[in-house]
Protein backbone atom coordinates (compact mmCIF):
# COMPACT_ATOMS: atom_id res chain seq x y z
CA UNK A 1 0.00 0.00 0.00
CA UNK A 2 1.64 3.35 -0.56
CA UNK A 3 -0.36 6.97 0.16
CA UNK A 4 0.41 8.37 -3.01
CA UNK A 5 -0.92 7.76 -6.61
CA UNK A 6 -0.55 4.66 -7.97
CA UNK A 7 2.28 4.18 -10.20
CA UNK A 8 1.16 2.95 -13.57
CA UNK A 9 2.42 2.39 -17.21
CA UNK A 10 1.69 5.22 -19.13
CA UNK A 11 0.41 2.85 -21.79
CA UNK A 12 -2.06 1.03 -19.19
CA UNK A 13 -3.26 4.48 -17.44
CA UNK A 14 -4.00 5.73 -21.38
CA UNK A 15 -5.81 2.59 -22.03
CA UNK A 16 -8.10 2.81 -18.97
CA UNK A 17 -8.69 6.93 -20.06
CA UNK A 18 -9.81 6.00 -23.07
CA UNK A 19 -12.61 2.85 -21.43
CA UNK A 20 -13.33 5.90 -19.12
CA UNK A 21 -14.05 8.46 -21.58
CA UNK A 22 -16.16 6.15 -23.76
CA UNK A 23 -17.62 4.75 -20.97
CA UNK A 24 -18.62 8.15 -19.11
CA UNK A 25 -19.82 9.50 -22.57
CA UNK A 26 -22.29 6.13 -23.09
CA UNK A 27 -23.70 6.48 -19.72
CA UNK A 28 -24.28 10.76 -20.31
CA UNK A 29 -22.09 11.46 -17.52
CA UNK A 30 -20.65 14.84 -16.50
CA UNK A 31 -18.54 15.19 -13.81
CA UNK A 32 -18.72 18.12 -11.34
CA UNK A 33 -15.43 19.35 -9.97
CA UNK A 34 -14.17 19.47 -6.42
CA UNK A 35 -14.72 23.01 -6.62
CA UNK A 36 -17.97 23.13 -7.83
CA UNK A 37 -19.30 20.86 -5.34
CA UNK A 38 -17.52 23.03 -2.55
CA UNK A 39 -19.53 26.47 -4.24
CA UNK A 40 -22.32 24.70 -6.49
CA UNK A 41 -23.52 28.41 -7.67
CA UNK A 42 -20.40 27.75 -9.62
CA UNK A 43 -22.65 24.61 -11.58
CA UNK A 44 -23.58 25.34 -14.78
CA UNK A 45 -27.13 26.87 -15.12
CA UNK A 46 -28.12 24.30 -17.69
CA UNK A 47 -26.89 21.82 -15.38
CA UNK A 48 -29.38 22.74 -12.15
CA UNK A 49 -32.11 23.54 -14.64
CA UNK A 50 -31.87 19.95 -15.70
CA UNK A 51 -31.87 18.77 -12.43
CA UNK A 52 -35.53 20.11 -11.43
CA UNK A 53 -36.81 17.51 -12.98
CA UNK A 54 -34.80 14.76 -11.73
CA UNK A 55 -35.48 12.35 -8.42
CA UNK A 56 -32.57 12.88 -6.20
CA UNK A 57 -32.80 9.25 -5.61
CA UNK A 58 -33.07 8.32 -8.98
CA UNK A 59 -29.69 6.66 -10.47
CA UNK A 60 -29.57 9.27 -13.34
CA UNK A 61 -25.92 10.81 -13.21
CA UNK A 62 -26.99 14.21 -12.78
CA UNK A 63 -27.47 13.42 -9.35
CA UNK A 64 -23.41 13.88 -9.04
CA UNK A 65 -23.87 17.57 -9.10
CA UNK A 66 -26.18 16.92 -5.75
CA UNK A 67 -23.42 15.14 -4.00
CA UNK A 68 -23.08 18.37 -1.43
CA UNK A 69 -23.98 20.13 1.62
CA UNK A 70 -26.33 22.83 -0.61
CA UNK A 71 -29.63 20.80 -1.48
CA UNK A 72 -32.23 21.98 0.13
CA UNK A 73 -34.74 19.78 2.17
CA UNK A 74 -36.91 18.71 -0.79
CA UNK A 75 -32.89 17.91 -2.20
CA UNK A 76 -34.29 18.94 -5.79
CA UNK A 77 -33.15 22.96 -4.98
CA UNK A 78 -29.82 24.43 -3.64
CA UNK A 79 -29.68 26.85 -1.08
CA UNK A 80 -27.10 29.25 -0.30
CA UNK A 81 -26.41 28.46 3.12
CA UNK A 82 -26.67 24.40 3.91
CA UNK A 83 -29.47 23.46 5.73
CA UNK A 84 -28.48 23.35 9.49
CA UNK A 85 -30.46 23.35 13.04
CA UNK A 86 -29.30 24.91 15.74
CA UNK A 87 -29.84 23.48 18.86
CA UNK A 88 -30.33 25.93 21.85
CA UNK A 89 -29.90 25.23 25.94
CA UNK A 90 -33.82 24.38 25.90
CA UNK A 91 -32.59 20.59 24.40
CA UNK A 92 -28.78 20.42 25.36
CA UNK A 93 -29.13 22.00 28.69
CA UNK A 94 -26.07 24.39 27.46
CA UNK A 95 -25.46 27.84 27.00
CA UNK A 96 -23.21 27.58 23.70
CA UNK A 97 -25.50 26.94 20.69
CA UNK A 98 -24.69 23.63 19.06
CA UNK A 99 -24.83 24.04 15.12
CA UNK A 100 -25.44 21.10 13.27
CA UNK A 101 -25.14 20.40 9.42
CA UNK A 102 -28.08 17.74 7.84
CA UNK A 103 -26.38 14.97 5.91
CA UNK A 104 -29.18 13.64 5.61
CA UNK A 105 -29.62 16.27 2.39
CA UNK A 106 -27.53 14.58 0.43
CA UNK A 107 -28.77 12.95 -2.83
CA UNK A 108 -28.59 8.80 -3.61
CA UNK A 109 -28.21 7.10 0.30
CA UNK A 110 -29.45 10.04 2.45
CA UNK A 111 -25.97 10.77 3.76
CA UNK A 112 -22.96 12.57 3.53
CA UNK A 113 -20.98 9.27 2.49
CA UNK A 114 -21.62 9.45 -0.94
CA UNK A 115 -19.16 12.58 -1.09
CA UNK A 116 -16.26 10.83 0.79
CA UNK A 117 -17.32 7.95 -2.12
CA UNK A 118 -16.52 10.51 -4.94
CA UNK A 119 -13.83 11.87 -3.79
CA UNK A 120 -12.05 8.44 -3.78
CA UNK A 121 -12.82 7.09 -6.52
CA UNK A 122 -13.36 10.20 -8.97
CA UNK A 123 -9.27 11.30 -8.64
CA UNK A 124 -8.29 7.67 -9.42
CA UNK A 125 -10.67 7.50 -12.40
CA UNK A 126 -9.88 10.46 -14.58
CA UNK A 127 -5.74 9.88 -13.54
CA UNK A 128 -6.07 6.77 -15.64
CA UNK A 129 -5.41 4.71 -11.97
CA UNK A 130 -9.13 2.51 -12.57
CA UNK A 131 -10.74 1.02 -15.77
CA UNK A 132 -14.31 1.05 -15.64
CA UNK A 133 -14.90 -1.70 -17.84
CA UNK A 134 -12.37 -4.06 -16.48
CA UNK A 135 -12.59 -3.85 -12.89
CA UNK A 136 -14.89 -3.56 -9.63
CA UNK A 137 -14.73 -0.82 -7.10
CA UNK A 138 -14.24 -2.23 -3.97
CA UNK A 139 -15.76 -0.29 -1.02
CA UNK A 140 -14.91 -1.47 2.50
CA UNK A 141 -17.42 0.05 5.18
CA UNK A 142 -19.25 -0.47 8.29
CA UNK A 143 -22.69 0.98 6.09
CA UNK A 144 -22.66 4.33 3.98
CA UNK A 145 -19.59 4.53 2.30
CA UNK A 146 -20.41 1.38 0.63
CA UNK A 147 -23.73 2.40 0.47
CA UNK A 148 -22.26 5.57 -1.66
CA UNK A 149 -19.59 4.09 -3.14
CA UNK A 150 -22.27 1.60 -4.87
CA UNK A 151 -24.48 4.89 -6.14
CA UNK A 152 -21.21 6.72 -7.18
CA UNK A 153 -19.96 3.01 -9.06
CA UNK A 154 -23.18 2.72 -10.82
CA UNK A 155 -24.00 6.40 -11.84
CA UNK A 156 -20.62 5.81 -13.34
CA UNK A 157 -21.47 3.06 -15.16
CA UNK A 158 -18.80 0.43 -13.32
CA UNK A 159 -19.99 -2.00 -11.40
CA UNK A 160 -19.69 -1.23 -6.94
CA UNK A 161 -19.17 -4.20 -4.35
CA UNK A 162 -20.11 -3.50 -0.62
CA UNK A 163 -17.63 -5.11 2.08
CA UNK A 164 -19.17 -4.52 5.70
CA UNK A 165 -19.72 -6.48 9.02
CA UNK A 166 -23.06 -8.98 9.14
CA UNK A 167 -24.14 -7.31 12.17
CA UNK A 168 -25.03 -3.66 10.38
CA UNK A 169 -28.60 -2.17 10.64
CA UNK A 170 -30.89 -4.18 8.44
CA UNK A 171 -31.92 -0.87 6.35
CA UNK A 172 -28.18 -1.00 5.11
CA UNK A 173 -28.73 -3.86 3.62
CA UNK A 174 -32.08 -3.17 2.51
CA UNK A 175 -30.87 -0.63 0.34
CA UNK A 176 -27.80 -2.84 -1.11
CA UNK A 177 -30.14 -5.28 -1.92
CA UNK A 178 -31.85 -2.64 -4.32
CA UNK A 179 -28.76 -1.44 -5.87
CA UNK A 180 -25.82 -4.13 -6.59
CA UNK A 181 -26.68 -5.93 -9.68
CA UNK A 182 -25.41 -9.15 -8.79
CA UNK A 183 -26.49 -10.11 -4.57
CA UNK A 184 -22.42 -11.43 -4.26
CA UNK A 185 -20.93 -7.76 -4.91
CA UNK A 186 -22.47 -7.66 -1.20
CA UNK A 187 -19.85 -9.50 0.78
CA UNK A 188 -20.42 -9.65 5.08
CA UNK A 189 -17.50 -9.76 7.53
CA UNK A 190 -17.68 -11.55 10.91
CA UNK A 191 -18.67 -8.64 13.47
CA UNK A 192 -20.19 -5.50 13.73
CA UNK A 193 -18.88 -1.86 13.69
CA UNK A 194 -15.31 -2.09 15.64
CA UNK A 195 -14.72 -6.07 13.35
CA UNK A 196 -12.67 -3.25 10.91
CA UNK A 197 -9.89 -5.77 10.52
CA UNK A 198 -11.80 -8.50 9.24
CA UNK A 199 -12.53 -6.14 6.77
CA UNK A 200 -9.63 -6.09 5.43
CA UNK A 201 -8.51 -9.30 5.93
CA UNK A 202 -11.50 -9.74 3.12
CA UNK A 203 -9.99 -7.19 0.94
CA UNK A 204 -6.54 -8.27 0.96
CA UNK A 205 -8.32 -11.64 -0.62
CA UNK A 206 -9.96 -9.47 -3.04
CA UNK A 207 -7.01 -7.53 -3.98
CA UNK A 208 -4.96 -10.53 -4.84
CA UNK A 209 -7.13 -10.11 -8.49
CA UNK A 210 -6.08 -7.44 -10.31
CA UNK A 211 -9.73 -7.02 -11.59
CA UNK A 212 -10.55 -5.28 -8.14
CA UNK A 213 -9.55 -2.15 -7.28
CA UNK A 214 -9.98 -1.11 -3.36
CA UNK A 215 -11.20 2.20 -1.82
CA UNK A 216 -10.36 1.83 1.80
CA UNK A 217 -11.73 5.00 2.95
CA UNK A 218 -9.68 4.73 6.41
CA UNK A 219 -6.37 5.46 3.76
CA UNK A 220 -7.59 6.99 0.23
CA UNK A 221 -6.56 10.85 0.85
CA UNK A 222 -9.46 11.50 -1.45
CA UNK A 223 -11.60 11.31 1.69
CA UNK A 224 -9.69 13.43 3.61
CA UNK A 225 -9.51 16.23 0.51
CA UNK A 226 -12.69 16.43 -0.23
CA UNK A 227 -14.32 16.70 2.96
CA UNK A 228 -11.25 19.80 3.63
CA UNK A 229 -12.60 21.55 0.62
CA UNK A 230 -16.43 20.81 0.53
CA UNK A 231 -17.23 19.96 3.80
CA UNK A 232 -15.24 22.77 5.21
CA UNK A 233 -16.13 25.16 2.81
CA UNK A 234 -20.25 24.16 3.36
CA UNK A 235 -19.77 24.74 7.72
CA UNK A 236 -17.81 28.01 6.99
CA UNK A 237 -20.50 28.96 5.11
CA UNK A 238 -23.30 28.04 7.91
CA UNK A 239 -21.45 29.68 10.98
CA UNK A 240 -20.89 32.85 8.72
CA UNK A 241 -24.50 33.28 8.16
CA UNK A 242 -25.19 32.66 11.57
CA UNK A 243 -22.44 35.49 12.92
CA UNK A 244 -23.57 38.19 10.53
CA UNK A 245 -27.15 37.77 12.70
CA UNK A 246 -24.78 37.69 16.29
CA UNK A 247 -21.65 39.84 15.34
CA UNK A 248 -19.75 38.59 18.75
CA UNK A 249 -20.36 35.00 17.80
CA UNK A 250 -17.04 32.73 17.58
CA UNK A 251 -16.26 29.22 16.61
CA UNK A 252 -14.85 27.18 19.37
CA UNK A 253 -14.28 23.85 17.86
CA UNK A 254 -15.54 21.19 15.60
CA UNK A 255 -16.86 18.15 16.69
CA UNK A 256 -16.53 14.81 14.76
CA UNK A 257 -16.82 11.24 15.65
CA UNK A 258 -13.53 9.92 14.25
CA UNK A 259 -15.16 6.60 11.62
CA UNK A 260 -12.27 6.90 8.59
CA UNK A 261 -11.66 10.45 9.43
CA UNK A 262 -12.63 12.04 6.42
CA UNK A 263 -15.28 14.45 7.73
CA UNK A 264 -12.92 15.33 10.49
CA UNK A 265 -10.76 16.83 7.64
CA UNK A 266 -13.14 19.77 7.87
CA UNK A 267 -11.86 20.92 11.25
CA UNK A 268 -8.29 21.74 9.41
CA UNK A 269 -10.28 24.20 7.06
CA UNK A 270 -12.42 25.80 9.98
CA UNK A 271 -9.25 26.01 12.56
CA UNK A 272 -7.59 27.31 9.32
CA UNK A 273 -10.33 30.13 8.73
CA UNK A 274 -11.18 30.93 12.51
CA UNK A 275 -8.70 29.46 14.53
CA UNK A 276 -11.26 26.76 16.15
CA UNK A 277 -10.51 23.94 17.50
CA UNK A 278 -10.40 20.02 16.61
CA UNK A 279 -12.51 17.51 18.70
CA UNK A 280 -12.26 13.61 17.93
CA UNK A 281 -14.93 11.47 19.43
CA UNK A 282 -15.02 7.71 19.65
CA UNK A 283 -17.17 5.07 21.78
CA UNK A 284 -16.49 5.18 25.21
CA UNK A 285 -16.76 1.13 24.36
CA UNK A 286 -13.93 1.35 22.54
CA UNK A 287 -11.37 3.95 23.96
CA UNK A 288 -8.32 3.86 21.03
CA UNK A 289 -7.55 7.05 21.25
CA UNK A 290 -8.10 7.88 25.25
CA UNK A 291 -6.77 4.68 26.67
CA UNK A 292 -5.52 2.50 23.23
CA UNK A 293 -8.27 -0.04 24.14
CA UNK A 294 -10.64 -2.01 22.16
CA UNK A 295 -13.92 -3.47 22.63
CA UNK A 296 -17.52 -4.13 20.66
CA UNK A 297 -20.19 -0.76 20.31
CA UNK A 298 -23.44 0.17 18.15
CA UNK A 299 -22.90 3.94 17.44
CA UNK A 300 -22.35 3.05 13.80
CA UNK A 301 -20.20 4.90 11.90
CA UNK A 302 -17.79 5.50 13.99
CA UNK A 303 -14.39 4.31 16.17
CA UNK A 304 -13.14 1.10 14.58
CA UNK A 305 -10.20 0.09 17.09
CA UNK A 306 -7.57 1.83 15.02
CA UNK A 307 -6.17 4.90 14.07
CA UNK A 308 -7.34 6.03 10.35
CA UNK A 309 -3.88 7.05 7.87
CA UNK A 310 -6.15 10.16 7.03
CA UNK A 311 -6.50 11.43 10.59
CA UNK A 312 -4.26 14.26 11.05
CA UNK A 313 -3.62 13.76 14.45
CA UNK A 314 -1.20 16.10 15.11
CA UNK A 315 -3.86 18.93 14.50
CA UNK A 316 -6.28 17.24 16.33
CA UNK A 317 -6.96 19.66 20.08
CA UNK A 318 -9.28 17.07 22.02
CA UNK A 319 -10.34 13.75 21.89
CA UNK A 320 -13.33 12.25 23.77
CA UNK A 321 -15.78 9.10 24.38
CA UNK A 322 -19.00 8.83 24.18
CA UNK A 323 -21.41 5.90 24.96
CA UNK A 324 -23.28 3.22 23.09
CA UNK A 325 -25.89 3.22 25.65
CA UNK A 326 -26.57 7.01 25.16
CA UNK A 327 -26.79 7.37 21.63
CA UNK A 328 -29.06 4.29 22.13
CA UNK A 329 -31.80 5.69 24.38
CA UNK A 330 -31.05 9.26 22.75
CA UNK A 331 -32.30 7.62 19.66
CA UNK A 332 -35.11 6.80 21.52
CA UNK A 333 -35.86 10.14 22.74
CA UNK A 334 -35.34 12.31 19.50
CA UNK A 335 -37.13 9.11 17.29
CA UNK A 336 -40.48 8.71 18.91
CA UNK A 337 -43.74 10.74 19.78
CA UNK A 338 -43.17 10.25 23.02
CA UNK A 339 -40.14 11.20 23.27
CA UNK A 340 -40.73 14.40 21.39
CA UNK A 341 -43.71 15.10 23.53
CA UNK A 342 -41.25 15.42 26.59
CA UNK A 343 -38.99 17.64 24.47
CA UNK A 344 -41.98 20.08 23.48
CA UNK A 345 -43.24 20.50 27.44
CA UNK A 346 -39.66 21.50 28.38
CA UNK A 347 -39.63 24.39 25.25
CA UNK A 348 -37.89 22.78 22.74
CA UNK A 349 -38.67 24.87 19.71
CA UNK A 350 -40.63 23.05 16.72
CA UNK A 351 -37.79 23.90 14.05
CA UNK A 352 -35.77 21.95 16.22
CA UNK A 353 -38.31 18.78 17.13
CA UNK A 354 -38.73 19.02 13.30
CA UNK A 355 -35.03 18.58 12.84
CA UNK A 356 -34.49 15.87 14.79
CA UNK A 357 -35.20 13.03 12.19
CA UNK A 358 -32.31 14.17 10.71
CA UNK A 359 -29.87 12.40 13.40
CA UNK A 360 -28.79 8.91 13.08
CA UNK A 361 -26.70 7.13 15.78
CA UNK A 362 -23.64 8.84 14.99
CA UNK A 363 -25.16 11.99 14.27
CA UNK A 364 -26.67 11.82 18.02
CA UNK A 365 -23.00 10.96 19.29
CA UNK A 366 -22.20 13.99 17.52
CA UNK A 367 -24.34 16.75 19.62
CA UNK A 368 -23.48 14.72 22.94
CA UNK A 369 -19.92 15.41 22.89
CA UNK A 370 -20.63 18.51 21.79
CA UNK A 371 -22.50 18.61 24.90
CA UNK A 372 -19.14 17.60 26.76
CA UNK A 373 -17.41 20.18 24.98
CA UNK A 374 -19.37 23.26 26.09
CA UNK A 375 -19.14 21.97 29.66
CA UNK A 376 -15.86 21.10 29.39
CA UNK A 377 -14.74 24.81 28.69
CA UNK A 378 -17.47 26.58 30.19
CA UNK A 379 -18.45 27.80 26.63
CA UNK A 380 -21.30 30.87 26.82
CA UNK A 381 -23.74 31.99 24.51
CA UNK A 382 -21.31 33.40 21.95
CA UNK A 383 -19.47 30.25 21.52
CA UNK A 384 -20.54 28.21 18.83
CA UNK A 385 -19.70 24.31 18.23
CA UNK A 386 -20.16 22.99 14.78
CA UNK A 387 -20.81 19.32 14.12
CA UNK A 388 -22.51 17.55 11.15
CA UNK A 389 -25.27 14.71 10.95
CA UNK A 390 -23.82 12.27 8.98
CA UNK A 391 -26.97 10.42 8.35
CA UNK A 392 -30.65 10.37 9.40
CA UNK A 393 -32.70 8.52 11.97
CA UNK A 394 -34.64 6.34 9.09
CA UNK A 395 -31.71 4.59 8.67
CA UNK A 396 -31.95 3.04 12.41
CA UNK A 397 -35.84 1.94 12.87
CA UNK A 398 -34.78 -1.96 13.44
CA UNK A 399 -31.61 -0.63 16.10
CA UNK A 400 -34.30 1.52 17.83
CA UNK A 401 -36.67 -1.34 17.89
CA UNK A 402 -33.86 -3.42 19.73
CA UNK A 403 -32.63 -0.48 22.37
CA UNK A 404 -36.60 0.01 23.00
CA UNK A 405 -36.84 -3.78 23.83
CA UNK A 406 -33.37 -3.56 25.97
CA UNK A 407 -33.72 -0.64 27.87
CA UNK A 408 -37.74 -0.43 28.50
CA UNK A 409 -38.97 -4.07 28.14
CA UNK A 410 -42.07 -2.57 29.85
CA UNK A 411 -43.09 -0.09 27.36
CA UNK A 412 -40.71 3.28 26.55
CA UNK A 413 -43.41 5.70 28.23
CA UNK A 414 -42.82 9.37 29.75
CA UNK A 415 -41.61 8.38 32.56
CA UNK A 416 -38.66 6.60 30.84
CA UNK A 417 -38.14 9.59 28.34
CA UNK A 418 -37.47 11.61 31.00
CA UNK A 419 -35.29 9.53 32.72
CA UNK A 420 -32.94 9.68 29.49
CA UNK A 421 -33.35 13.58 28.70
CA UNK A 422 -32.53 13.68 32.33
CA UNK A 423 -29.49 11.27 31.99
CA UNK A 424 -27.58 12.19 28.85
CA UNK A 425 -28.73 15.65 27.81
CA UNK A 426 -29.09 17.89 31.17
CA UNK A 427 -26.74 15.16 33.41
CA UNK A 428 -23.89 14.96 30.62
CA UNK A 429 -20.96 15.07 32.42
CA UNK A 430 -17.49 15.92 30.93
CA UNK A 431 -15.77 12.73 31.79
CA UNK A 432 -13.53 10.56 29.13
CA UNK A 433 -12.13 13.82 27.39
CA UNK A 434 -8.97 14.54 27.16
CA UNK A 435 -7.13 17.65 25.99
CA UNK A 436 -4.45 16.70 24.01
CA UNK A 437 -0.62 17.74 24.37
CA UNK A 438 1.96 17.41 21.99
CA UNK A 439 2.85 14.07 23.33
CA UNK A 440 -0.84 13.09 23.71
CA UNK A 441 -1.25 13.76 20.27
CA UNK A 442 1.92 11.52 19.50
CA UNK A 443 0.58 9.04 21.57
CA UNK A 444 -2.25 8.40 19.05
CA UNK A 445 -0.58 8.97 16.19
CA UNK A 446 1.86 6.04 16.83
CA UNK A 447 -0.94 3.83 17.46
CA UNK A 448 -1.32 3.95 13.84
CA UNK A 449 1.99 2.05 13.17
CA UNK A 450 0.48 -1.24 14.02
CA UNK A 451 -2.38 -0.79 11.61
CA UNK A 452 -0.73 0.89 8.66
CA UNK A 453 3.03 0.15 8.46
CA UNK A 454 3.18 -3.27 10.15
CA UNK A 455 -0.16 -4.78 8.75
CA UNK A 456 -1.25 -2.77 5.66
CA UNK A 457 2.33 -1.96 4.46
CA UNK A 458 2.78 1.69 4.36
CA UNK A 459 6.50 2.91 3.76
CA UNK A 460 7.44 4.75 7.14
CA UNK A 461 8.57 7.29 5.85
CA UNK A 462 5.43 7.95 3.97
CA UNK A 463 3.41 6.90 7.40
CA UNK A 464 6.03 9.19 9.60
CA UNK A 465 5.38 12.29 7.19
CA UNK A 466 2.02 12.86 8.28
CA UNK A 467 3.02 14.16 11.20
CA UNK A 468 4.14 17.63 9.49
CA UNK A 469 1.22 19.69 8.63
CA UNK A 470 3.01 20.62 5.21
CA UNK A 471 2.53 17.06 4.43
CA UNK A 472 -1.41 17.76 4.78
CA UNK A 473 -1.04 21.04 3.02
CA UNK A 474 0.68 18.98 -0.25
CA UNK A 475 -2.02 16.45 -0.44
CA UNK A 476 -5.05 18.95 -0.51
CA UNK A 477 -3.04 20.54 -3.11
CA UNK A 478 -4.09 17.80 -5.32
CA UNK A 479 -7.08 18.92 -5.48
CA UNK A 480 -6.72 21.49 -8.06
CA UNK A 481 -5.21 18.93 -10.63
CA UNK A 482 -7.97 16.47 -10.12
CA UNK A 483 -9.93 19.06 -11.43
CA UNK A 484 -8.50 20.11 -14.34
CA UNK A 485 -8.40 16.31 -15.23
CA UNK A 486 -11.70 16.25 -14.75
CA UNK A 487 -12.09 19.49 -17.07
CA UNK A 488 -10.18 17.71 -19.61
CA UNK A 489 -12.25 14.08 -19.39
CA UNK A 490 -15.76 16.34 -19.79
CA UNK A 491 -13.95 17.88 -22.45
CA UNK A 492 -13.95 14.67 -24.33
CA UNK A 493 -17.10 12.67 -23.39
CA UNK A 494 -18.81 16.64 -24.63
CA UNK A 495 -21.43 15.50 -21.96
CA UNK A 496 -21.94 18.75 -20.64
CA UNK A 497 -22.33 20.49 -24.49
CA UNK A 498 -24.85 18.01 -25.47
CA UNK A 499 -27.36 19.15 -21.94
Amino acid sequence: MTTESLDLEPKLASENLTHTVERLREADVALPTFAQLADPTTIPARVRAALSDIDPDAPHPLNLFRVHWHNDASRRGFTEVPDHVVLTRELTGVAAPIVVALGDRFPLIHAHKVLAAYGCLVPRLVAGEFDPVRQRAVWPSTGNYCRGGVAISHLLGCRGVAVLPEGMSQERFDWLEHWVGDPADVIRTPGTESNVKEIYDRCHELELDPANLILNQFSEFGNHIVHYLVTGAALDKVFVSLREQAPDLKLHSFVSATGSAGTIGAGDYLKEQHGSLIVAVEAAECPTMLANGFGQHNIQGIGDKHIPLIHNVMNTDVALAVSDRATDRVGLLFGTSTGRDLLRRRGVADAVLNALPSLGLSSICNVLAAIKVAKQFDLGPDDAIVTVATDGASMYDSERAIAADRYFPDGFDTVGAAEIFGEHLLGAATDLLRELTYEERSRIFNLGYFTWVEQQGVPIEEFEARRRQSYWAAQRARAAGWDALIDEVNERTGVLERL
